[in-house]
């Protein structure tokens, strides 16, 4: 039997998904909900991207820090490590010879977690410097569980390899503004002392109860002007030496001229002279 036009109409209709009026409007809400799920899709991998990539840690290369650095062996606080050469070393780790270090990574193994202090002495020459070893540059060679030398103020008394940390924290007084330190912790692991801005660090061999000293004045001073750029003291408690003051007196010569008077004494001789007459006798 064949089909009716009537059904012939509605097949087509159904093939094409309805009539005129039908395939004449937009499906907005089909495309709204497919723009959201793009933009939610986007905005998860951009989430996802930042989630997974590390952040930098500072000091990142191009940055610059300072620190200052005081090594006390058995008692007795060395000198400060002379400068780095200027131009000798491709090194961002270095030495101002006053105590102070500039931390000025140049790669990335001296960057961030690889900015430590024991990255520091393993390219200043001279110096050693482990978890369990010290050697100030001309010096001996200490190793924990090893007695101070004779002579040493910690003489025959075991040490131990160790550092001590601080940082300088600036708080506004009335009278100004008065640098403190701040921390003080001590680790057992110096090599593994990672680098902050504004610390000061005593690495110490000695007994393992006695207390790392804090880095001299003139190092903390030096400290200060690198990190405020100037020559002379800035926020520092400093006596002054009192000015001598030297007053010179004139002193006058009299000269005395000595007169001696002669007094030549003329004696006059009186020569008598008796004259005998003699009477003849007649």
């Amino acid at each position: 039997m064949a089909r009716s036009s009537t059904g012939k109409s509605v097949a087509r209709a159904a093939a094409t998904g309805g009539g005129t009026s039908y395939r004449g409007q937009m499906p907005v809400n089909w495309y709204a909900a497919l723009v959201v799920i793009i933009i939610v899709g986007i905005g998860s991998l951009a989430r996802y991207h930042y989630a997974r990539t590390p952040k930098a840690v500072a000091p990142t290369v191009g940055q610059t820090w300072h620190a200052a650095l005081s090594i006390d062996i058995c008692g007795t606080v060395q000198p400060s490590l002379s400068a780095t050469p200027s131009g000798s070393s491709s090194s961002g780790l270095t030495t101002t010879g006053s105590g102070v270090l500039l931390i000025a990574p140049k790669s990335s193994s001296e960057a961030g977690h690889n900015a430590t202090l024991g990255k520091f002495a393993s390219q200043y020459t001279g110096l050693t410097l482990t978890n369990s070893s010290v050697q100030y540059p001309g010096a001996k060679l200490y190793k924990n569980g090893q007695k101070c030398a004779a002579g040493t103020p910690d003489a025959g008394q075991t040490g131990v390899v160790r550092a001590r940390s601080w940082t300088l924290s600036t708080a506004s007084q009335k009278s100004g503004s008065e640098l403190k330190q701040v921390g003080g912790a001590v680790s057992s692991k110096a090599a593994d002392l990672r680098f902050l801005n504004r610390q000061l660090i005593t690495v110490g061999f000695g007994p393992s109860t006695a207390t790392l000293p804090k880095v001299p004045p003139a190092t903390e001073l030096a400290l200060v002007q690198a990190v405020e750029g100037t020559s002379a003291p800035v926020t520092t408690t400093t006596v002054a030496p009192t000015a001598t003051t030297t007053t010179t007196v004139p002193v006058t010569t009299t000269t005395t001229k000595s007169s001696v008077a002669t007094t030549t004494t003329t004696t006059k001789s009186s020569v008598a002279t008796t004259t005998t007459t003699t009477k003849p006798t007649s």
